[in-house]
């Protein structure tokens, strides 16, 4: 009895879980922890035991979810298209080697597959590396484009925050030799484009350039085989205080206290061109050529933007490193600003939702003659986008259409199913998205308590004596105001009607 007692108890914490809408994760571990208890009591038996679930650090998304995503995908796919970019598409594993000794040390977090018929291979773990192969197999050496699909990363994400292991990225990218900092300087304006219109709240992007870090390093007496590892302690001061990244270079990585110092000076600086103007003077910094020529380009990058009006919106940030180690220019993160309470002064960041830079030798590490074909792109945080959207119209409550249905087509009486299925069949034909309730004989309020429910503007009503007018009767579902339109008039009465809506 104590048993069964257990397994109720357990049942109740898994409801209550589910009510309070809690981590997915734990409500798993809890379900997973419920069915270990009935197998022990020998419920089910003979029955195969399996938990319904996503795997881990995924989801799924219903029609509302799908709703909200796609109007993101609209406004990102619309930018990318204004600026002048053509599609791609590569799949969605790669060969092991072809992504190998891309990421630093996040390619502990490539997914491996078995070996399948001699290949070895791993699924994809962002859109530049197969670009950059795409690019190299294919000889390309001039291409703007854009790419929008999964990847995936073996980490423990955090879900709520938008984080996952399968995601999508939405990639924009300028390959091609041109003069320096034009095409930089548009990704930027397309980063603050989208954000912009999607009014996801203020935000804030931190450009920095990989040449002022390893030059900063230099200076600060960082070996040259520290220089990455280094670098991926830095890319942590948006999460963790400087003291705890001093810690880590120096107690971790081996850093001594004097150079991590050193660093420190520098990478809690932020500001815009009167700032590049000071390192240009900065007795060390000025002394190093990559630095130089780092601290010059972030120059004329500053001056194109502020031609562009966004200079308001950019901060020029030390700290920002960017771990992946294929970057060798400008860098960039976008992060949205949240303002806590009126009290504080300094905005604080709710997290990355986009991010990029320039990675001259990527393509030329697949190229077997080692050419290079210089590139700058920006990938768009689309998951902790949707997350902050969902969030918002949840809070709102505002009803969102799943469905672009423009019209019901209805009957007012019973046996008039041919006429709504051939009036359904002209719309359709004439590109109007229509639906009709699959029932013989529904009632007109069913179908019209269906178009209240799902925001659909329009119903189309065909009965006894609108078919001898050879009319169909109008009816503006928001307004309830209902008007006779001549059966060869209905397409063109919807397309004008619903242009309005």
């Amino acid at each position: 009895m104590a048993e069964e007692a257990a397994v109720r108890a357990q049942a109740e914490t898994v409801r209550r879980l589910k009510q309070d809408k809690a981590d997915p994760d734990e409500i798993a571990k809890e379900v997973t922890k419920l069915l270990e208890m009935k197998a022990q009591l020998g419920a089910d038996e003979g029955k195969q035991k399996f938990v319904l679930k996503t795997p881990k650090g995924t989801r799924d998304f219903g029609p509302r979810e799908m709703a909200i995503r796609e109007r993101a995908f609209k406004a990102i796919i619309s930018c990318f298209k204004r600026h002048g970019a053509e599609v791609i598409d590569t799949p969605v594993f790669e060969l092991k080697e072809t992504l190998t000794g891309k990421y630093g040390e996040d390619s502990k977090l490539i997914y491996d597959l078995k070996d399948q018929g001699g290949e070895l291979l791993s699924l994809r773990y962002d859109l530049t590396v197969p670009f950059a192969r795409y690019l190299a197999m294919n000889k390309i050496t001039n291409i703007k484009r854009y790419h929008i699909a999964k990847v995936y990363r073996r980490d423990n994400p955090a879900m709520t925050r938008g984080r996952y292991r399968e995601f999508y990225q939405c990639d924009f990218d300028i390959a091609g030799q041109f003069d320096p900092m034009i095409p930089d300087a548009e990704c930027l304006k397309i980063v603050h484009e989208i954000l912009s219109d999607l009014q996801l709240g203020d935000f804030v992007i931190k450009v920095n350039d990989r040449r002022i870090l390893d030059g900063m390093f230099a200076v600060c007496g960082v070996p040259d085989n520290k220089f990455r590892t280094i670098c991926s302690s830095v890319d942590k001061l948006d999460k963790m205080p400087w003291e705890e990244v001093r810690s880590e270079m120096v107690g971790e990585k081996g850093l001594s206290p004097e150079a991590a110092d050193r660093i420190g000076e520098y990478v809690q600086l932020h500001g815009g061109l009167d700032l590049i103007e000071r390192l240009l003077q900065d007795p060390k910094l000025s002394q190093n050529k990559l630095a130089k020529e780092g601290l010059g380009d972030m120059k004329l990058l500053f001056e194109y933007l502020t031609l562009f009006g966004i200079t308001g919106k950019i901060s020029f940030d030390l700290s920002l490193a960017r771990g992946l180690d294929y970057y060798t220019g400008v860098i960039f993160e976008a992060v949205l600003l949240q303002q806590e309470n009126e009290h504080v002064e300094e905005p604080v960041s709710v997290g990355s939702v986009a991010g990029g830079g320039r990675y001259d030798g990527l393509v030329g590490m697949f190229d077997p003659k080692g050419r290079k074909v210089p590139c700058v792109g920006v990938s768009i945080g689309i998951e902790r986008i949707f997350s902050i959207l969902e969030q918002r119209l949840e809070a709102s409550e505002e009803k969102v259409r799943t469905t672009d249905t423009q019209v019901l087509v209805a009957s007012a009486q019973k046996k008039l199913l041919e006429e709504r299925l051939k009036l359904i069949s002209e719309l359709w034909d004439a590109g109007i998205k229509a639906e009709m309730l699959y029932k013989k004989n529904p009632k007109l309020l069913n179908q019209l308590q269906y178009c209240e429910d799902t925001g659909i503007p329009l119903v189309a009503i065909v009965g006894e004596q609108e078919l001898k007018d050879g009319v169909v009767k109008l009816r503006i579902v928001a307004t309830r105001e209902e008007v006779n339109v001549r059966r060869e008039s209905l397409v063109e009465e919807i397309r004008i009607r619903t242009s309005q809506c």
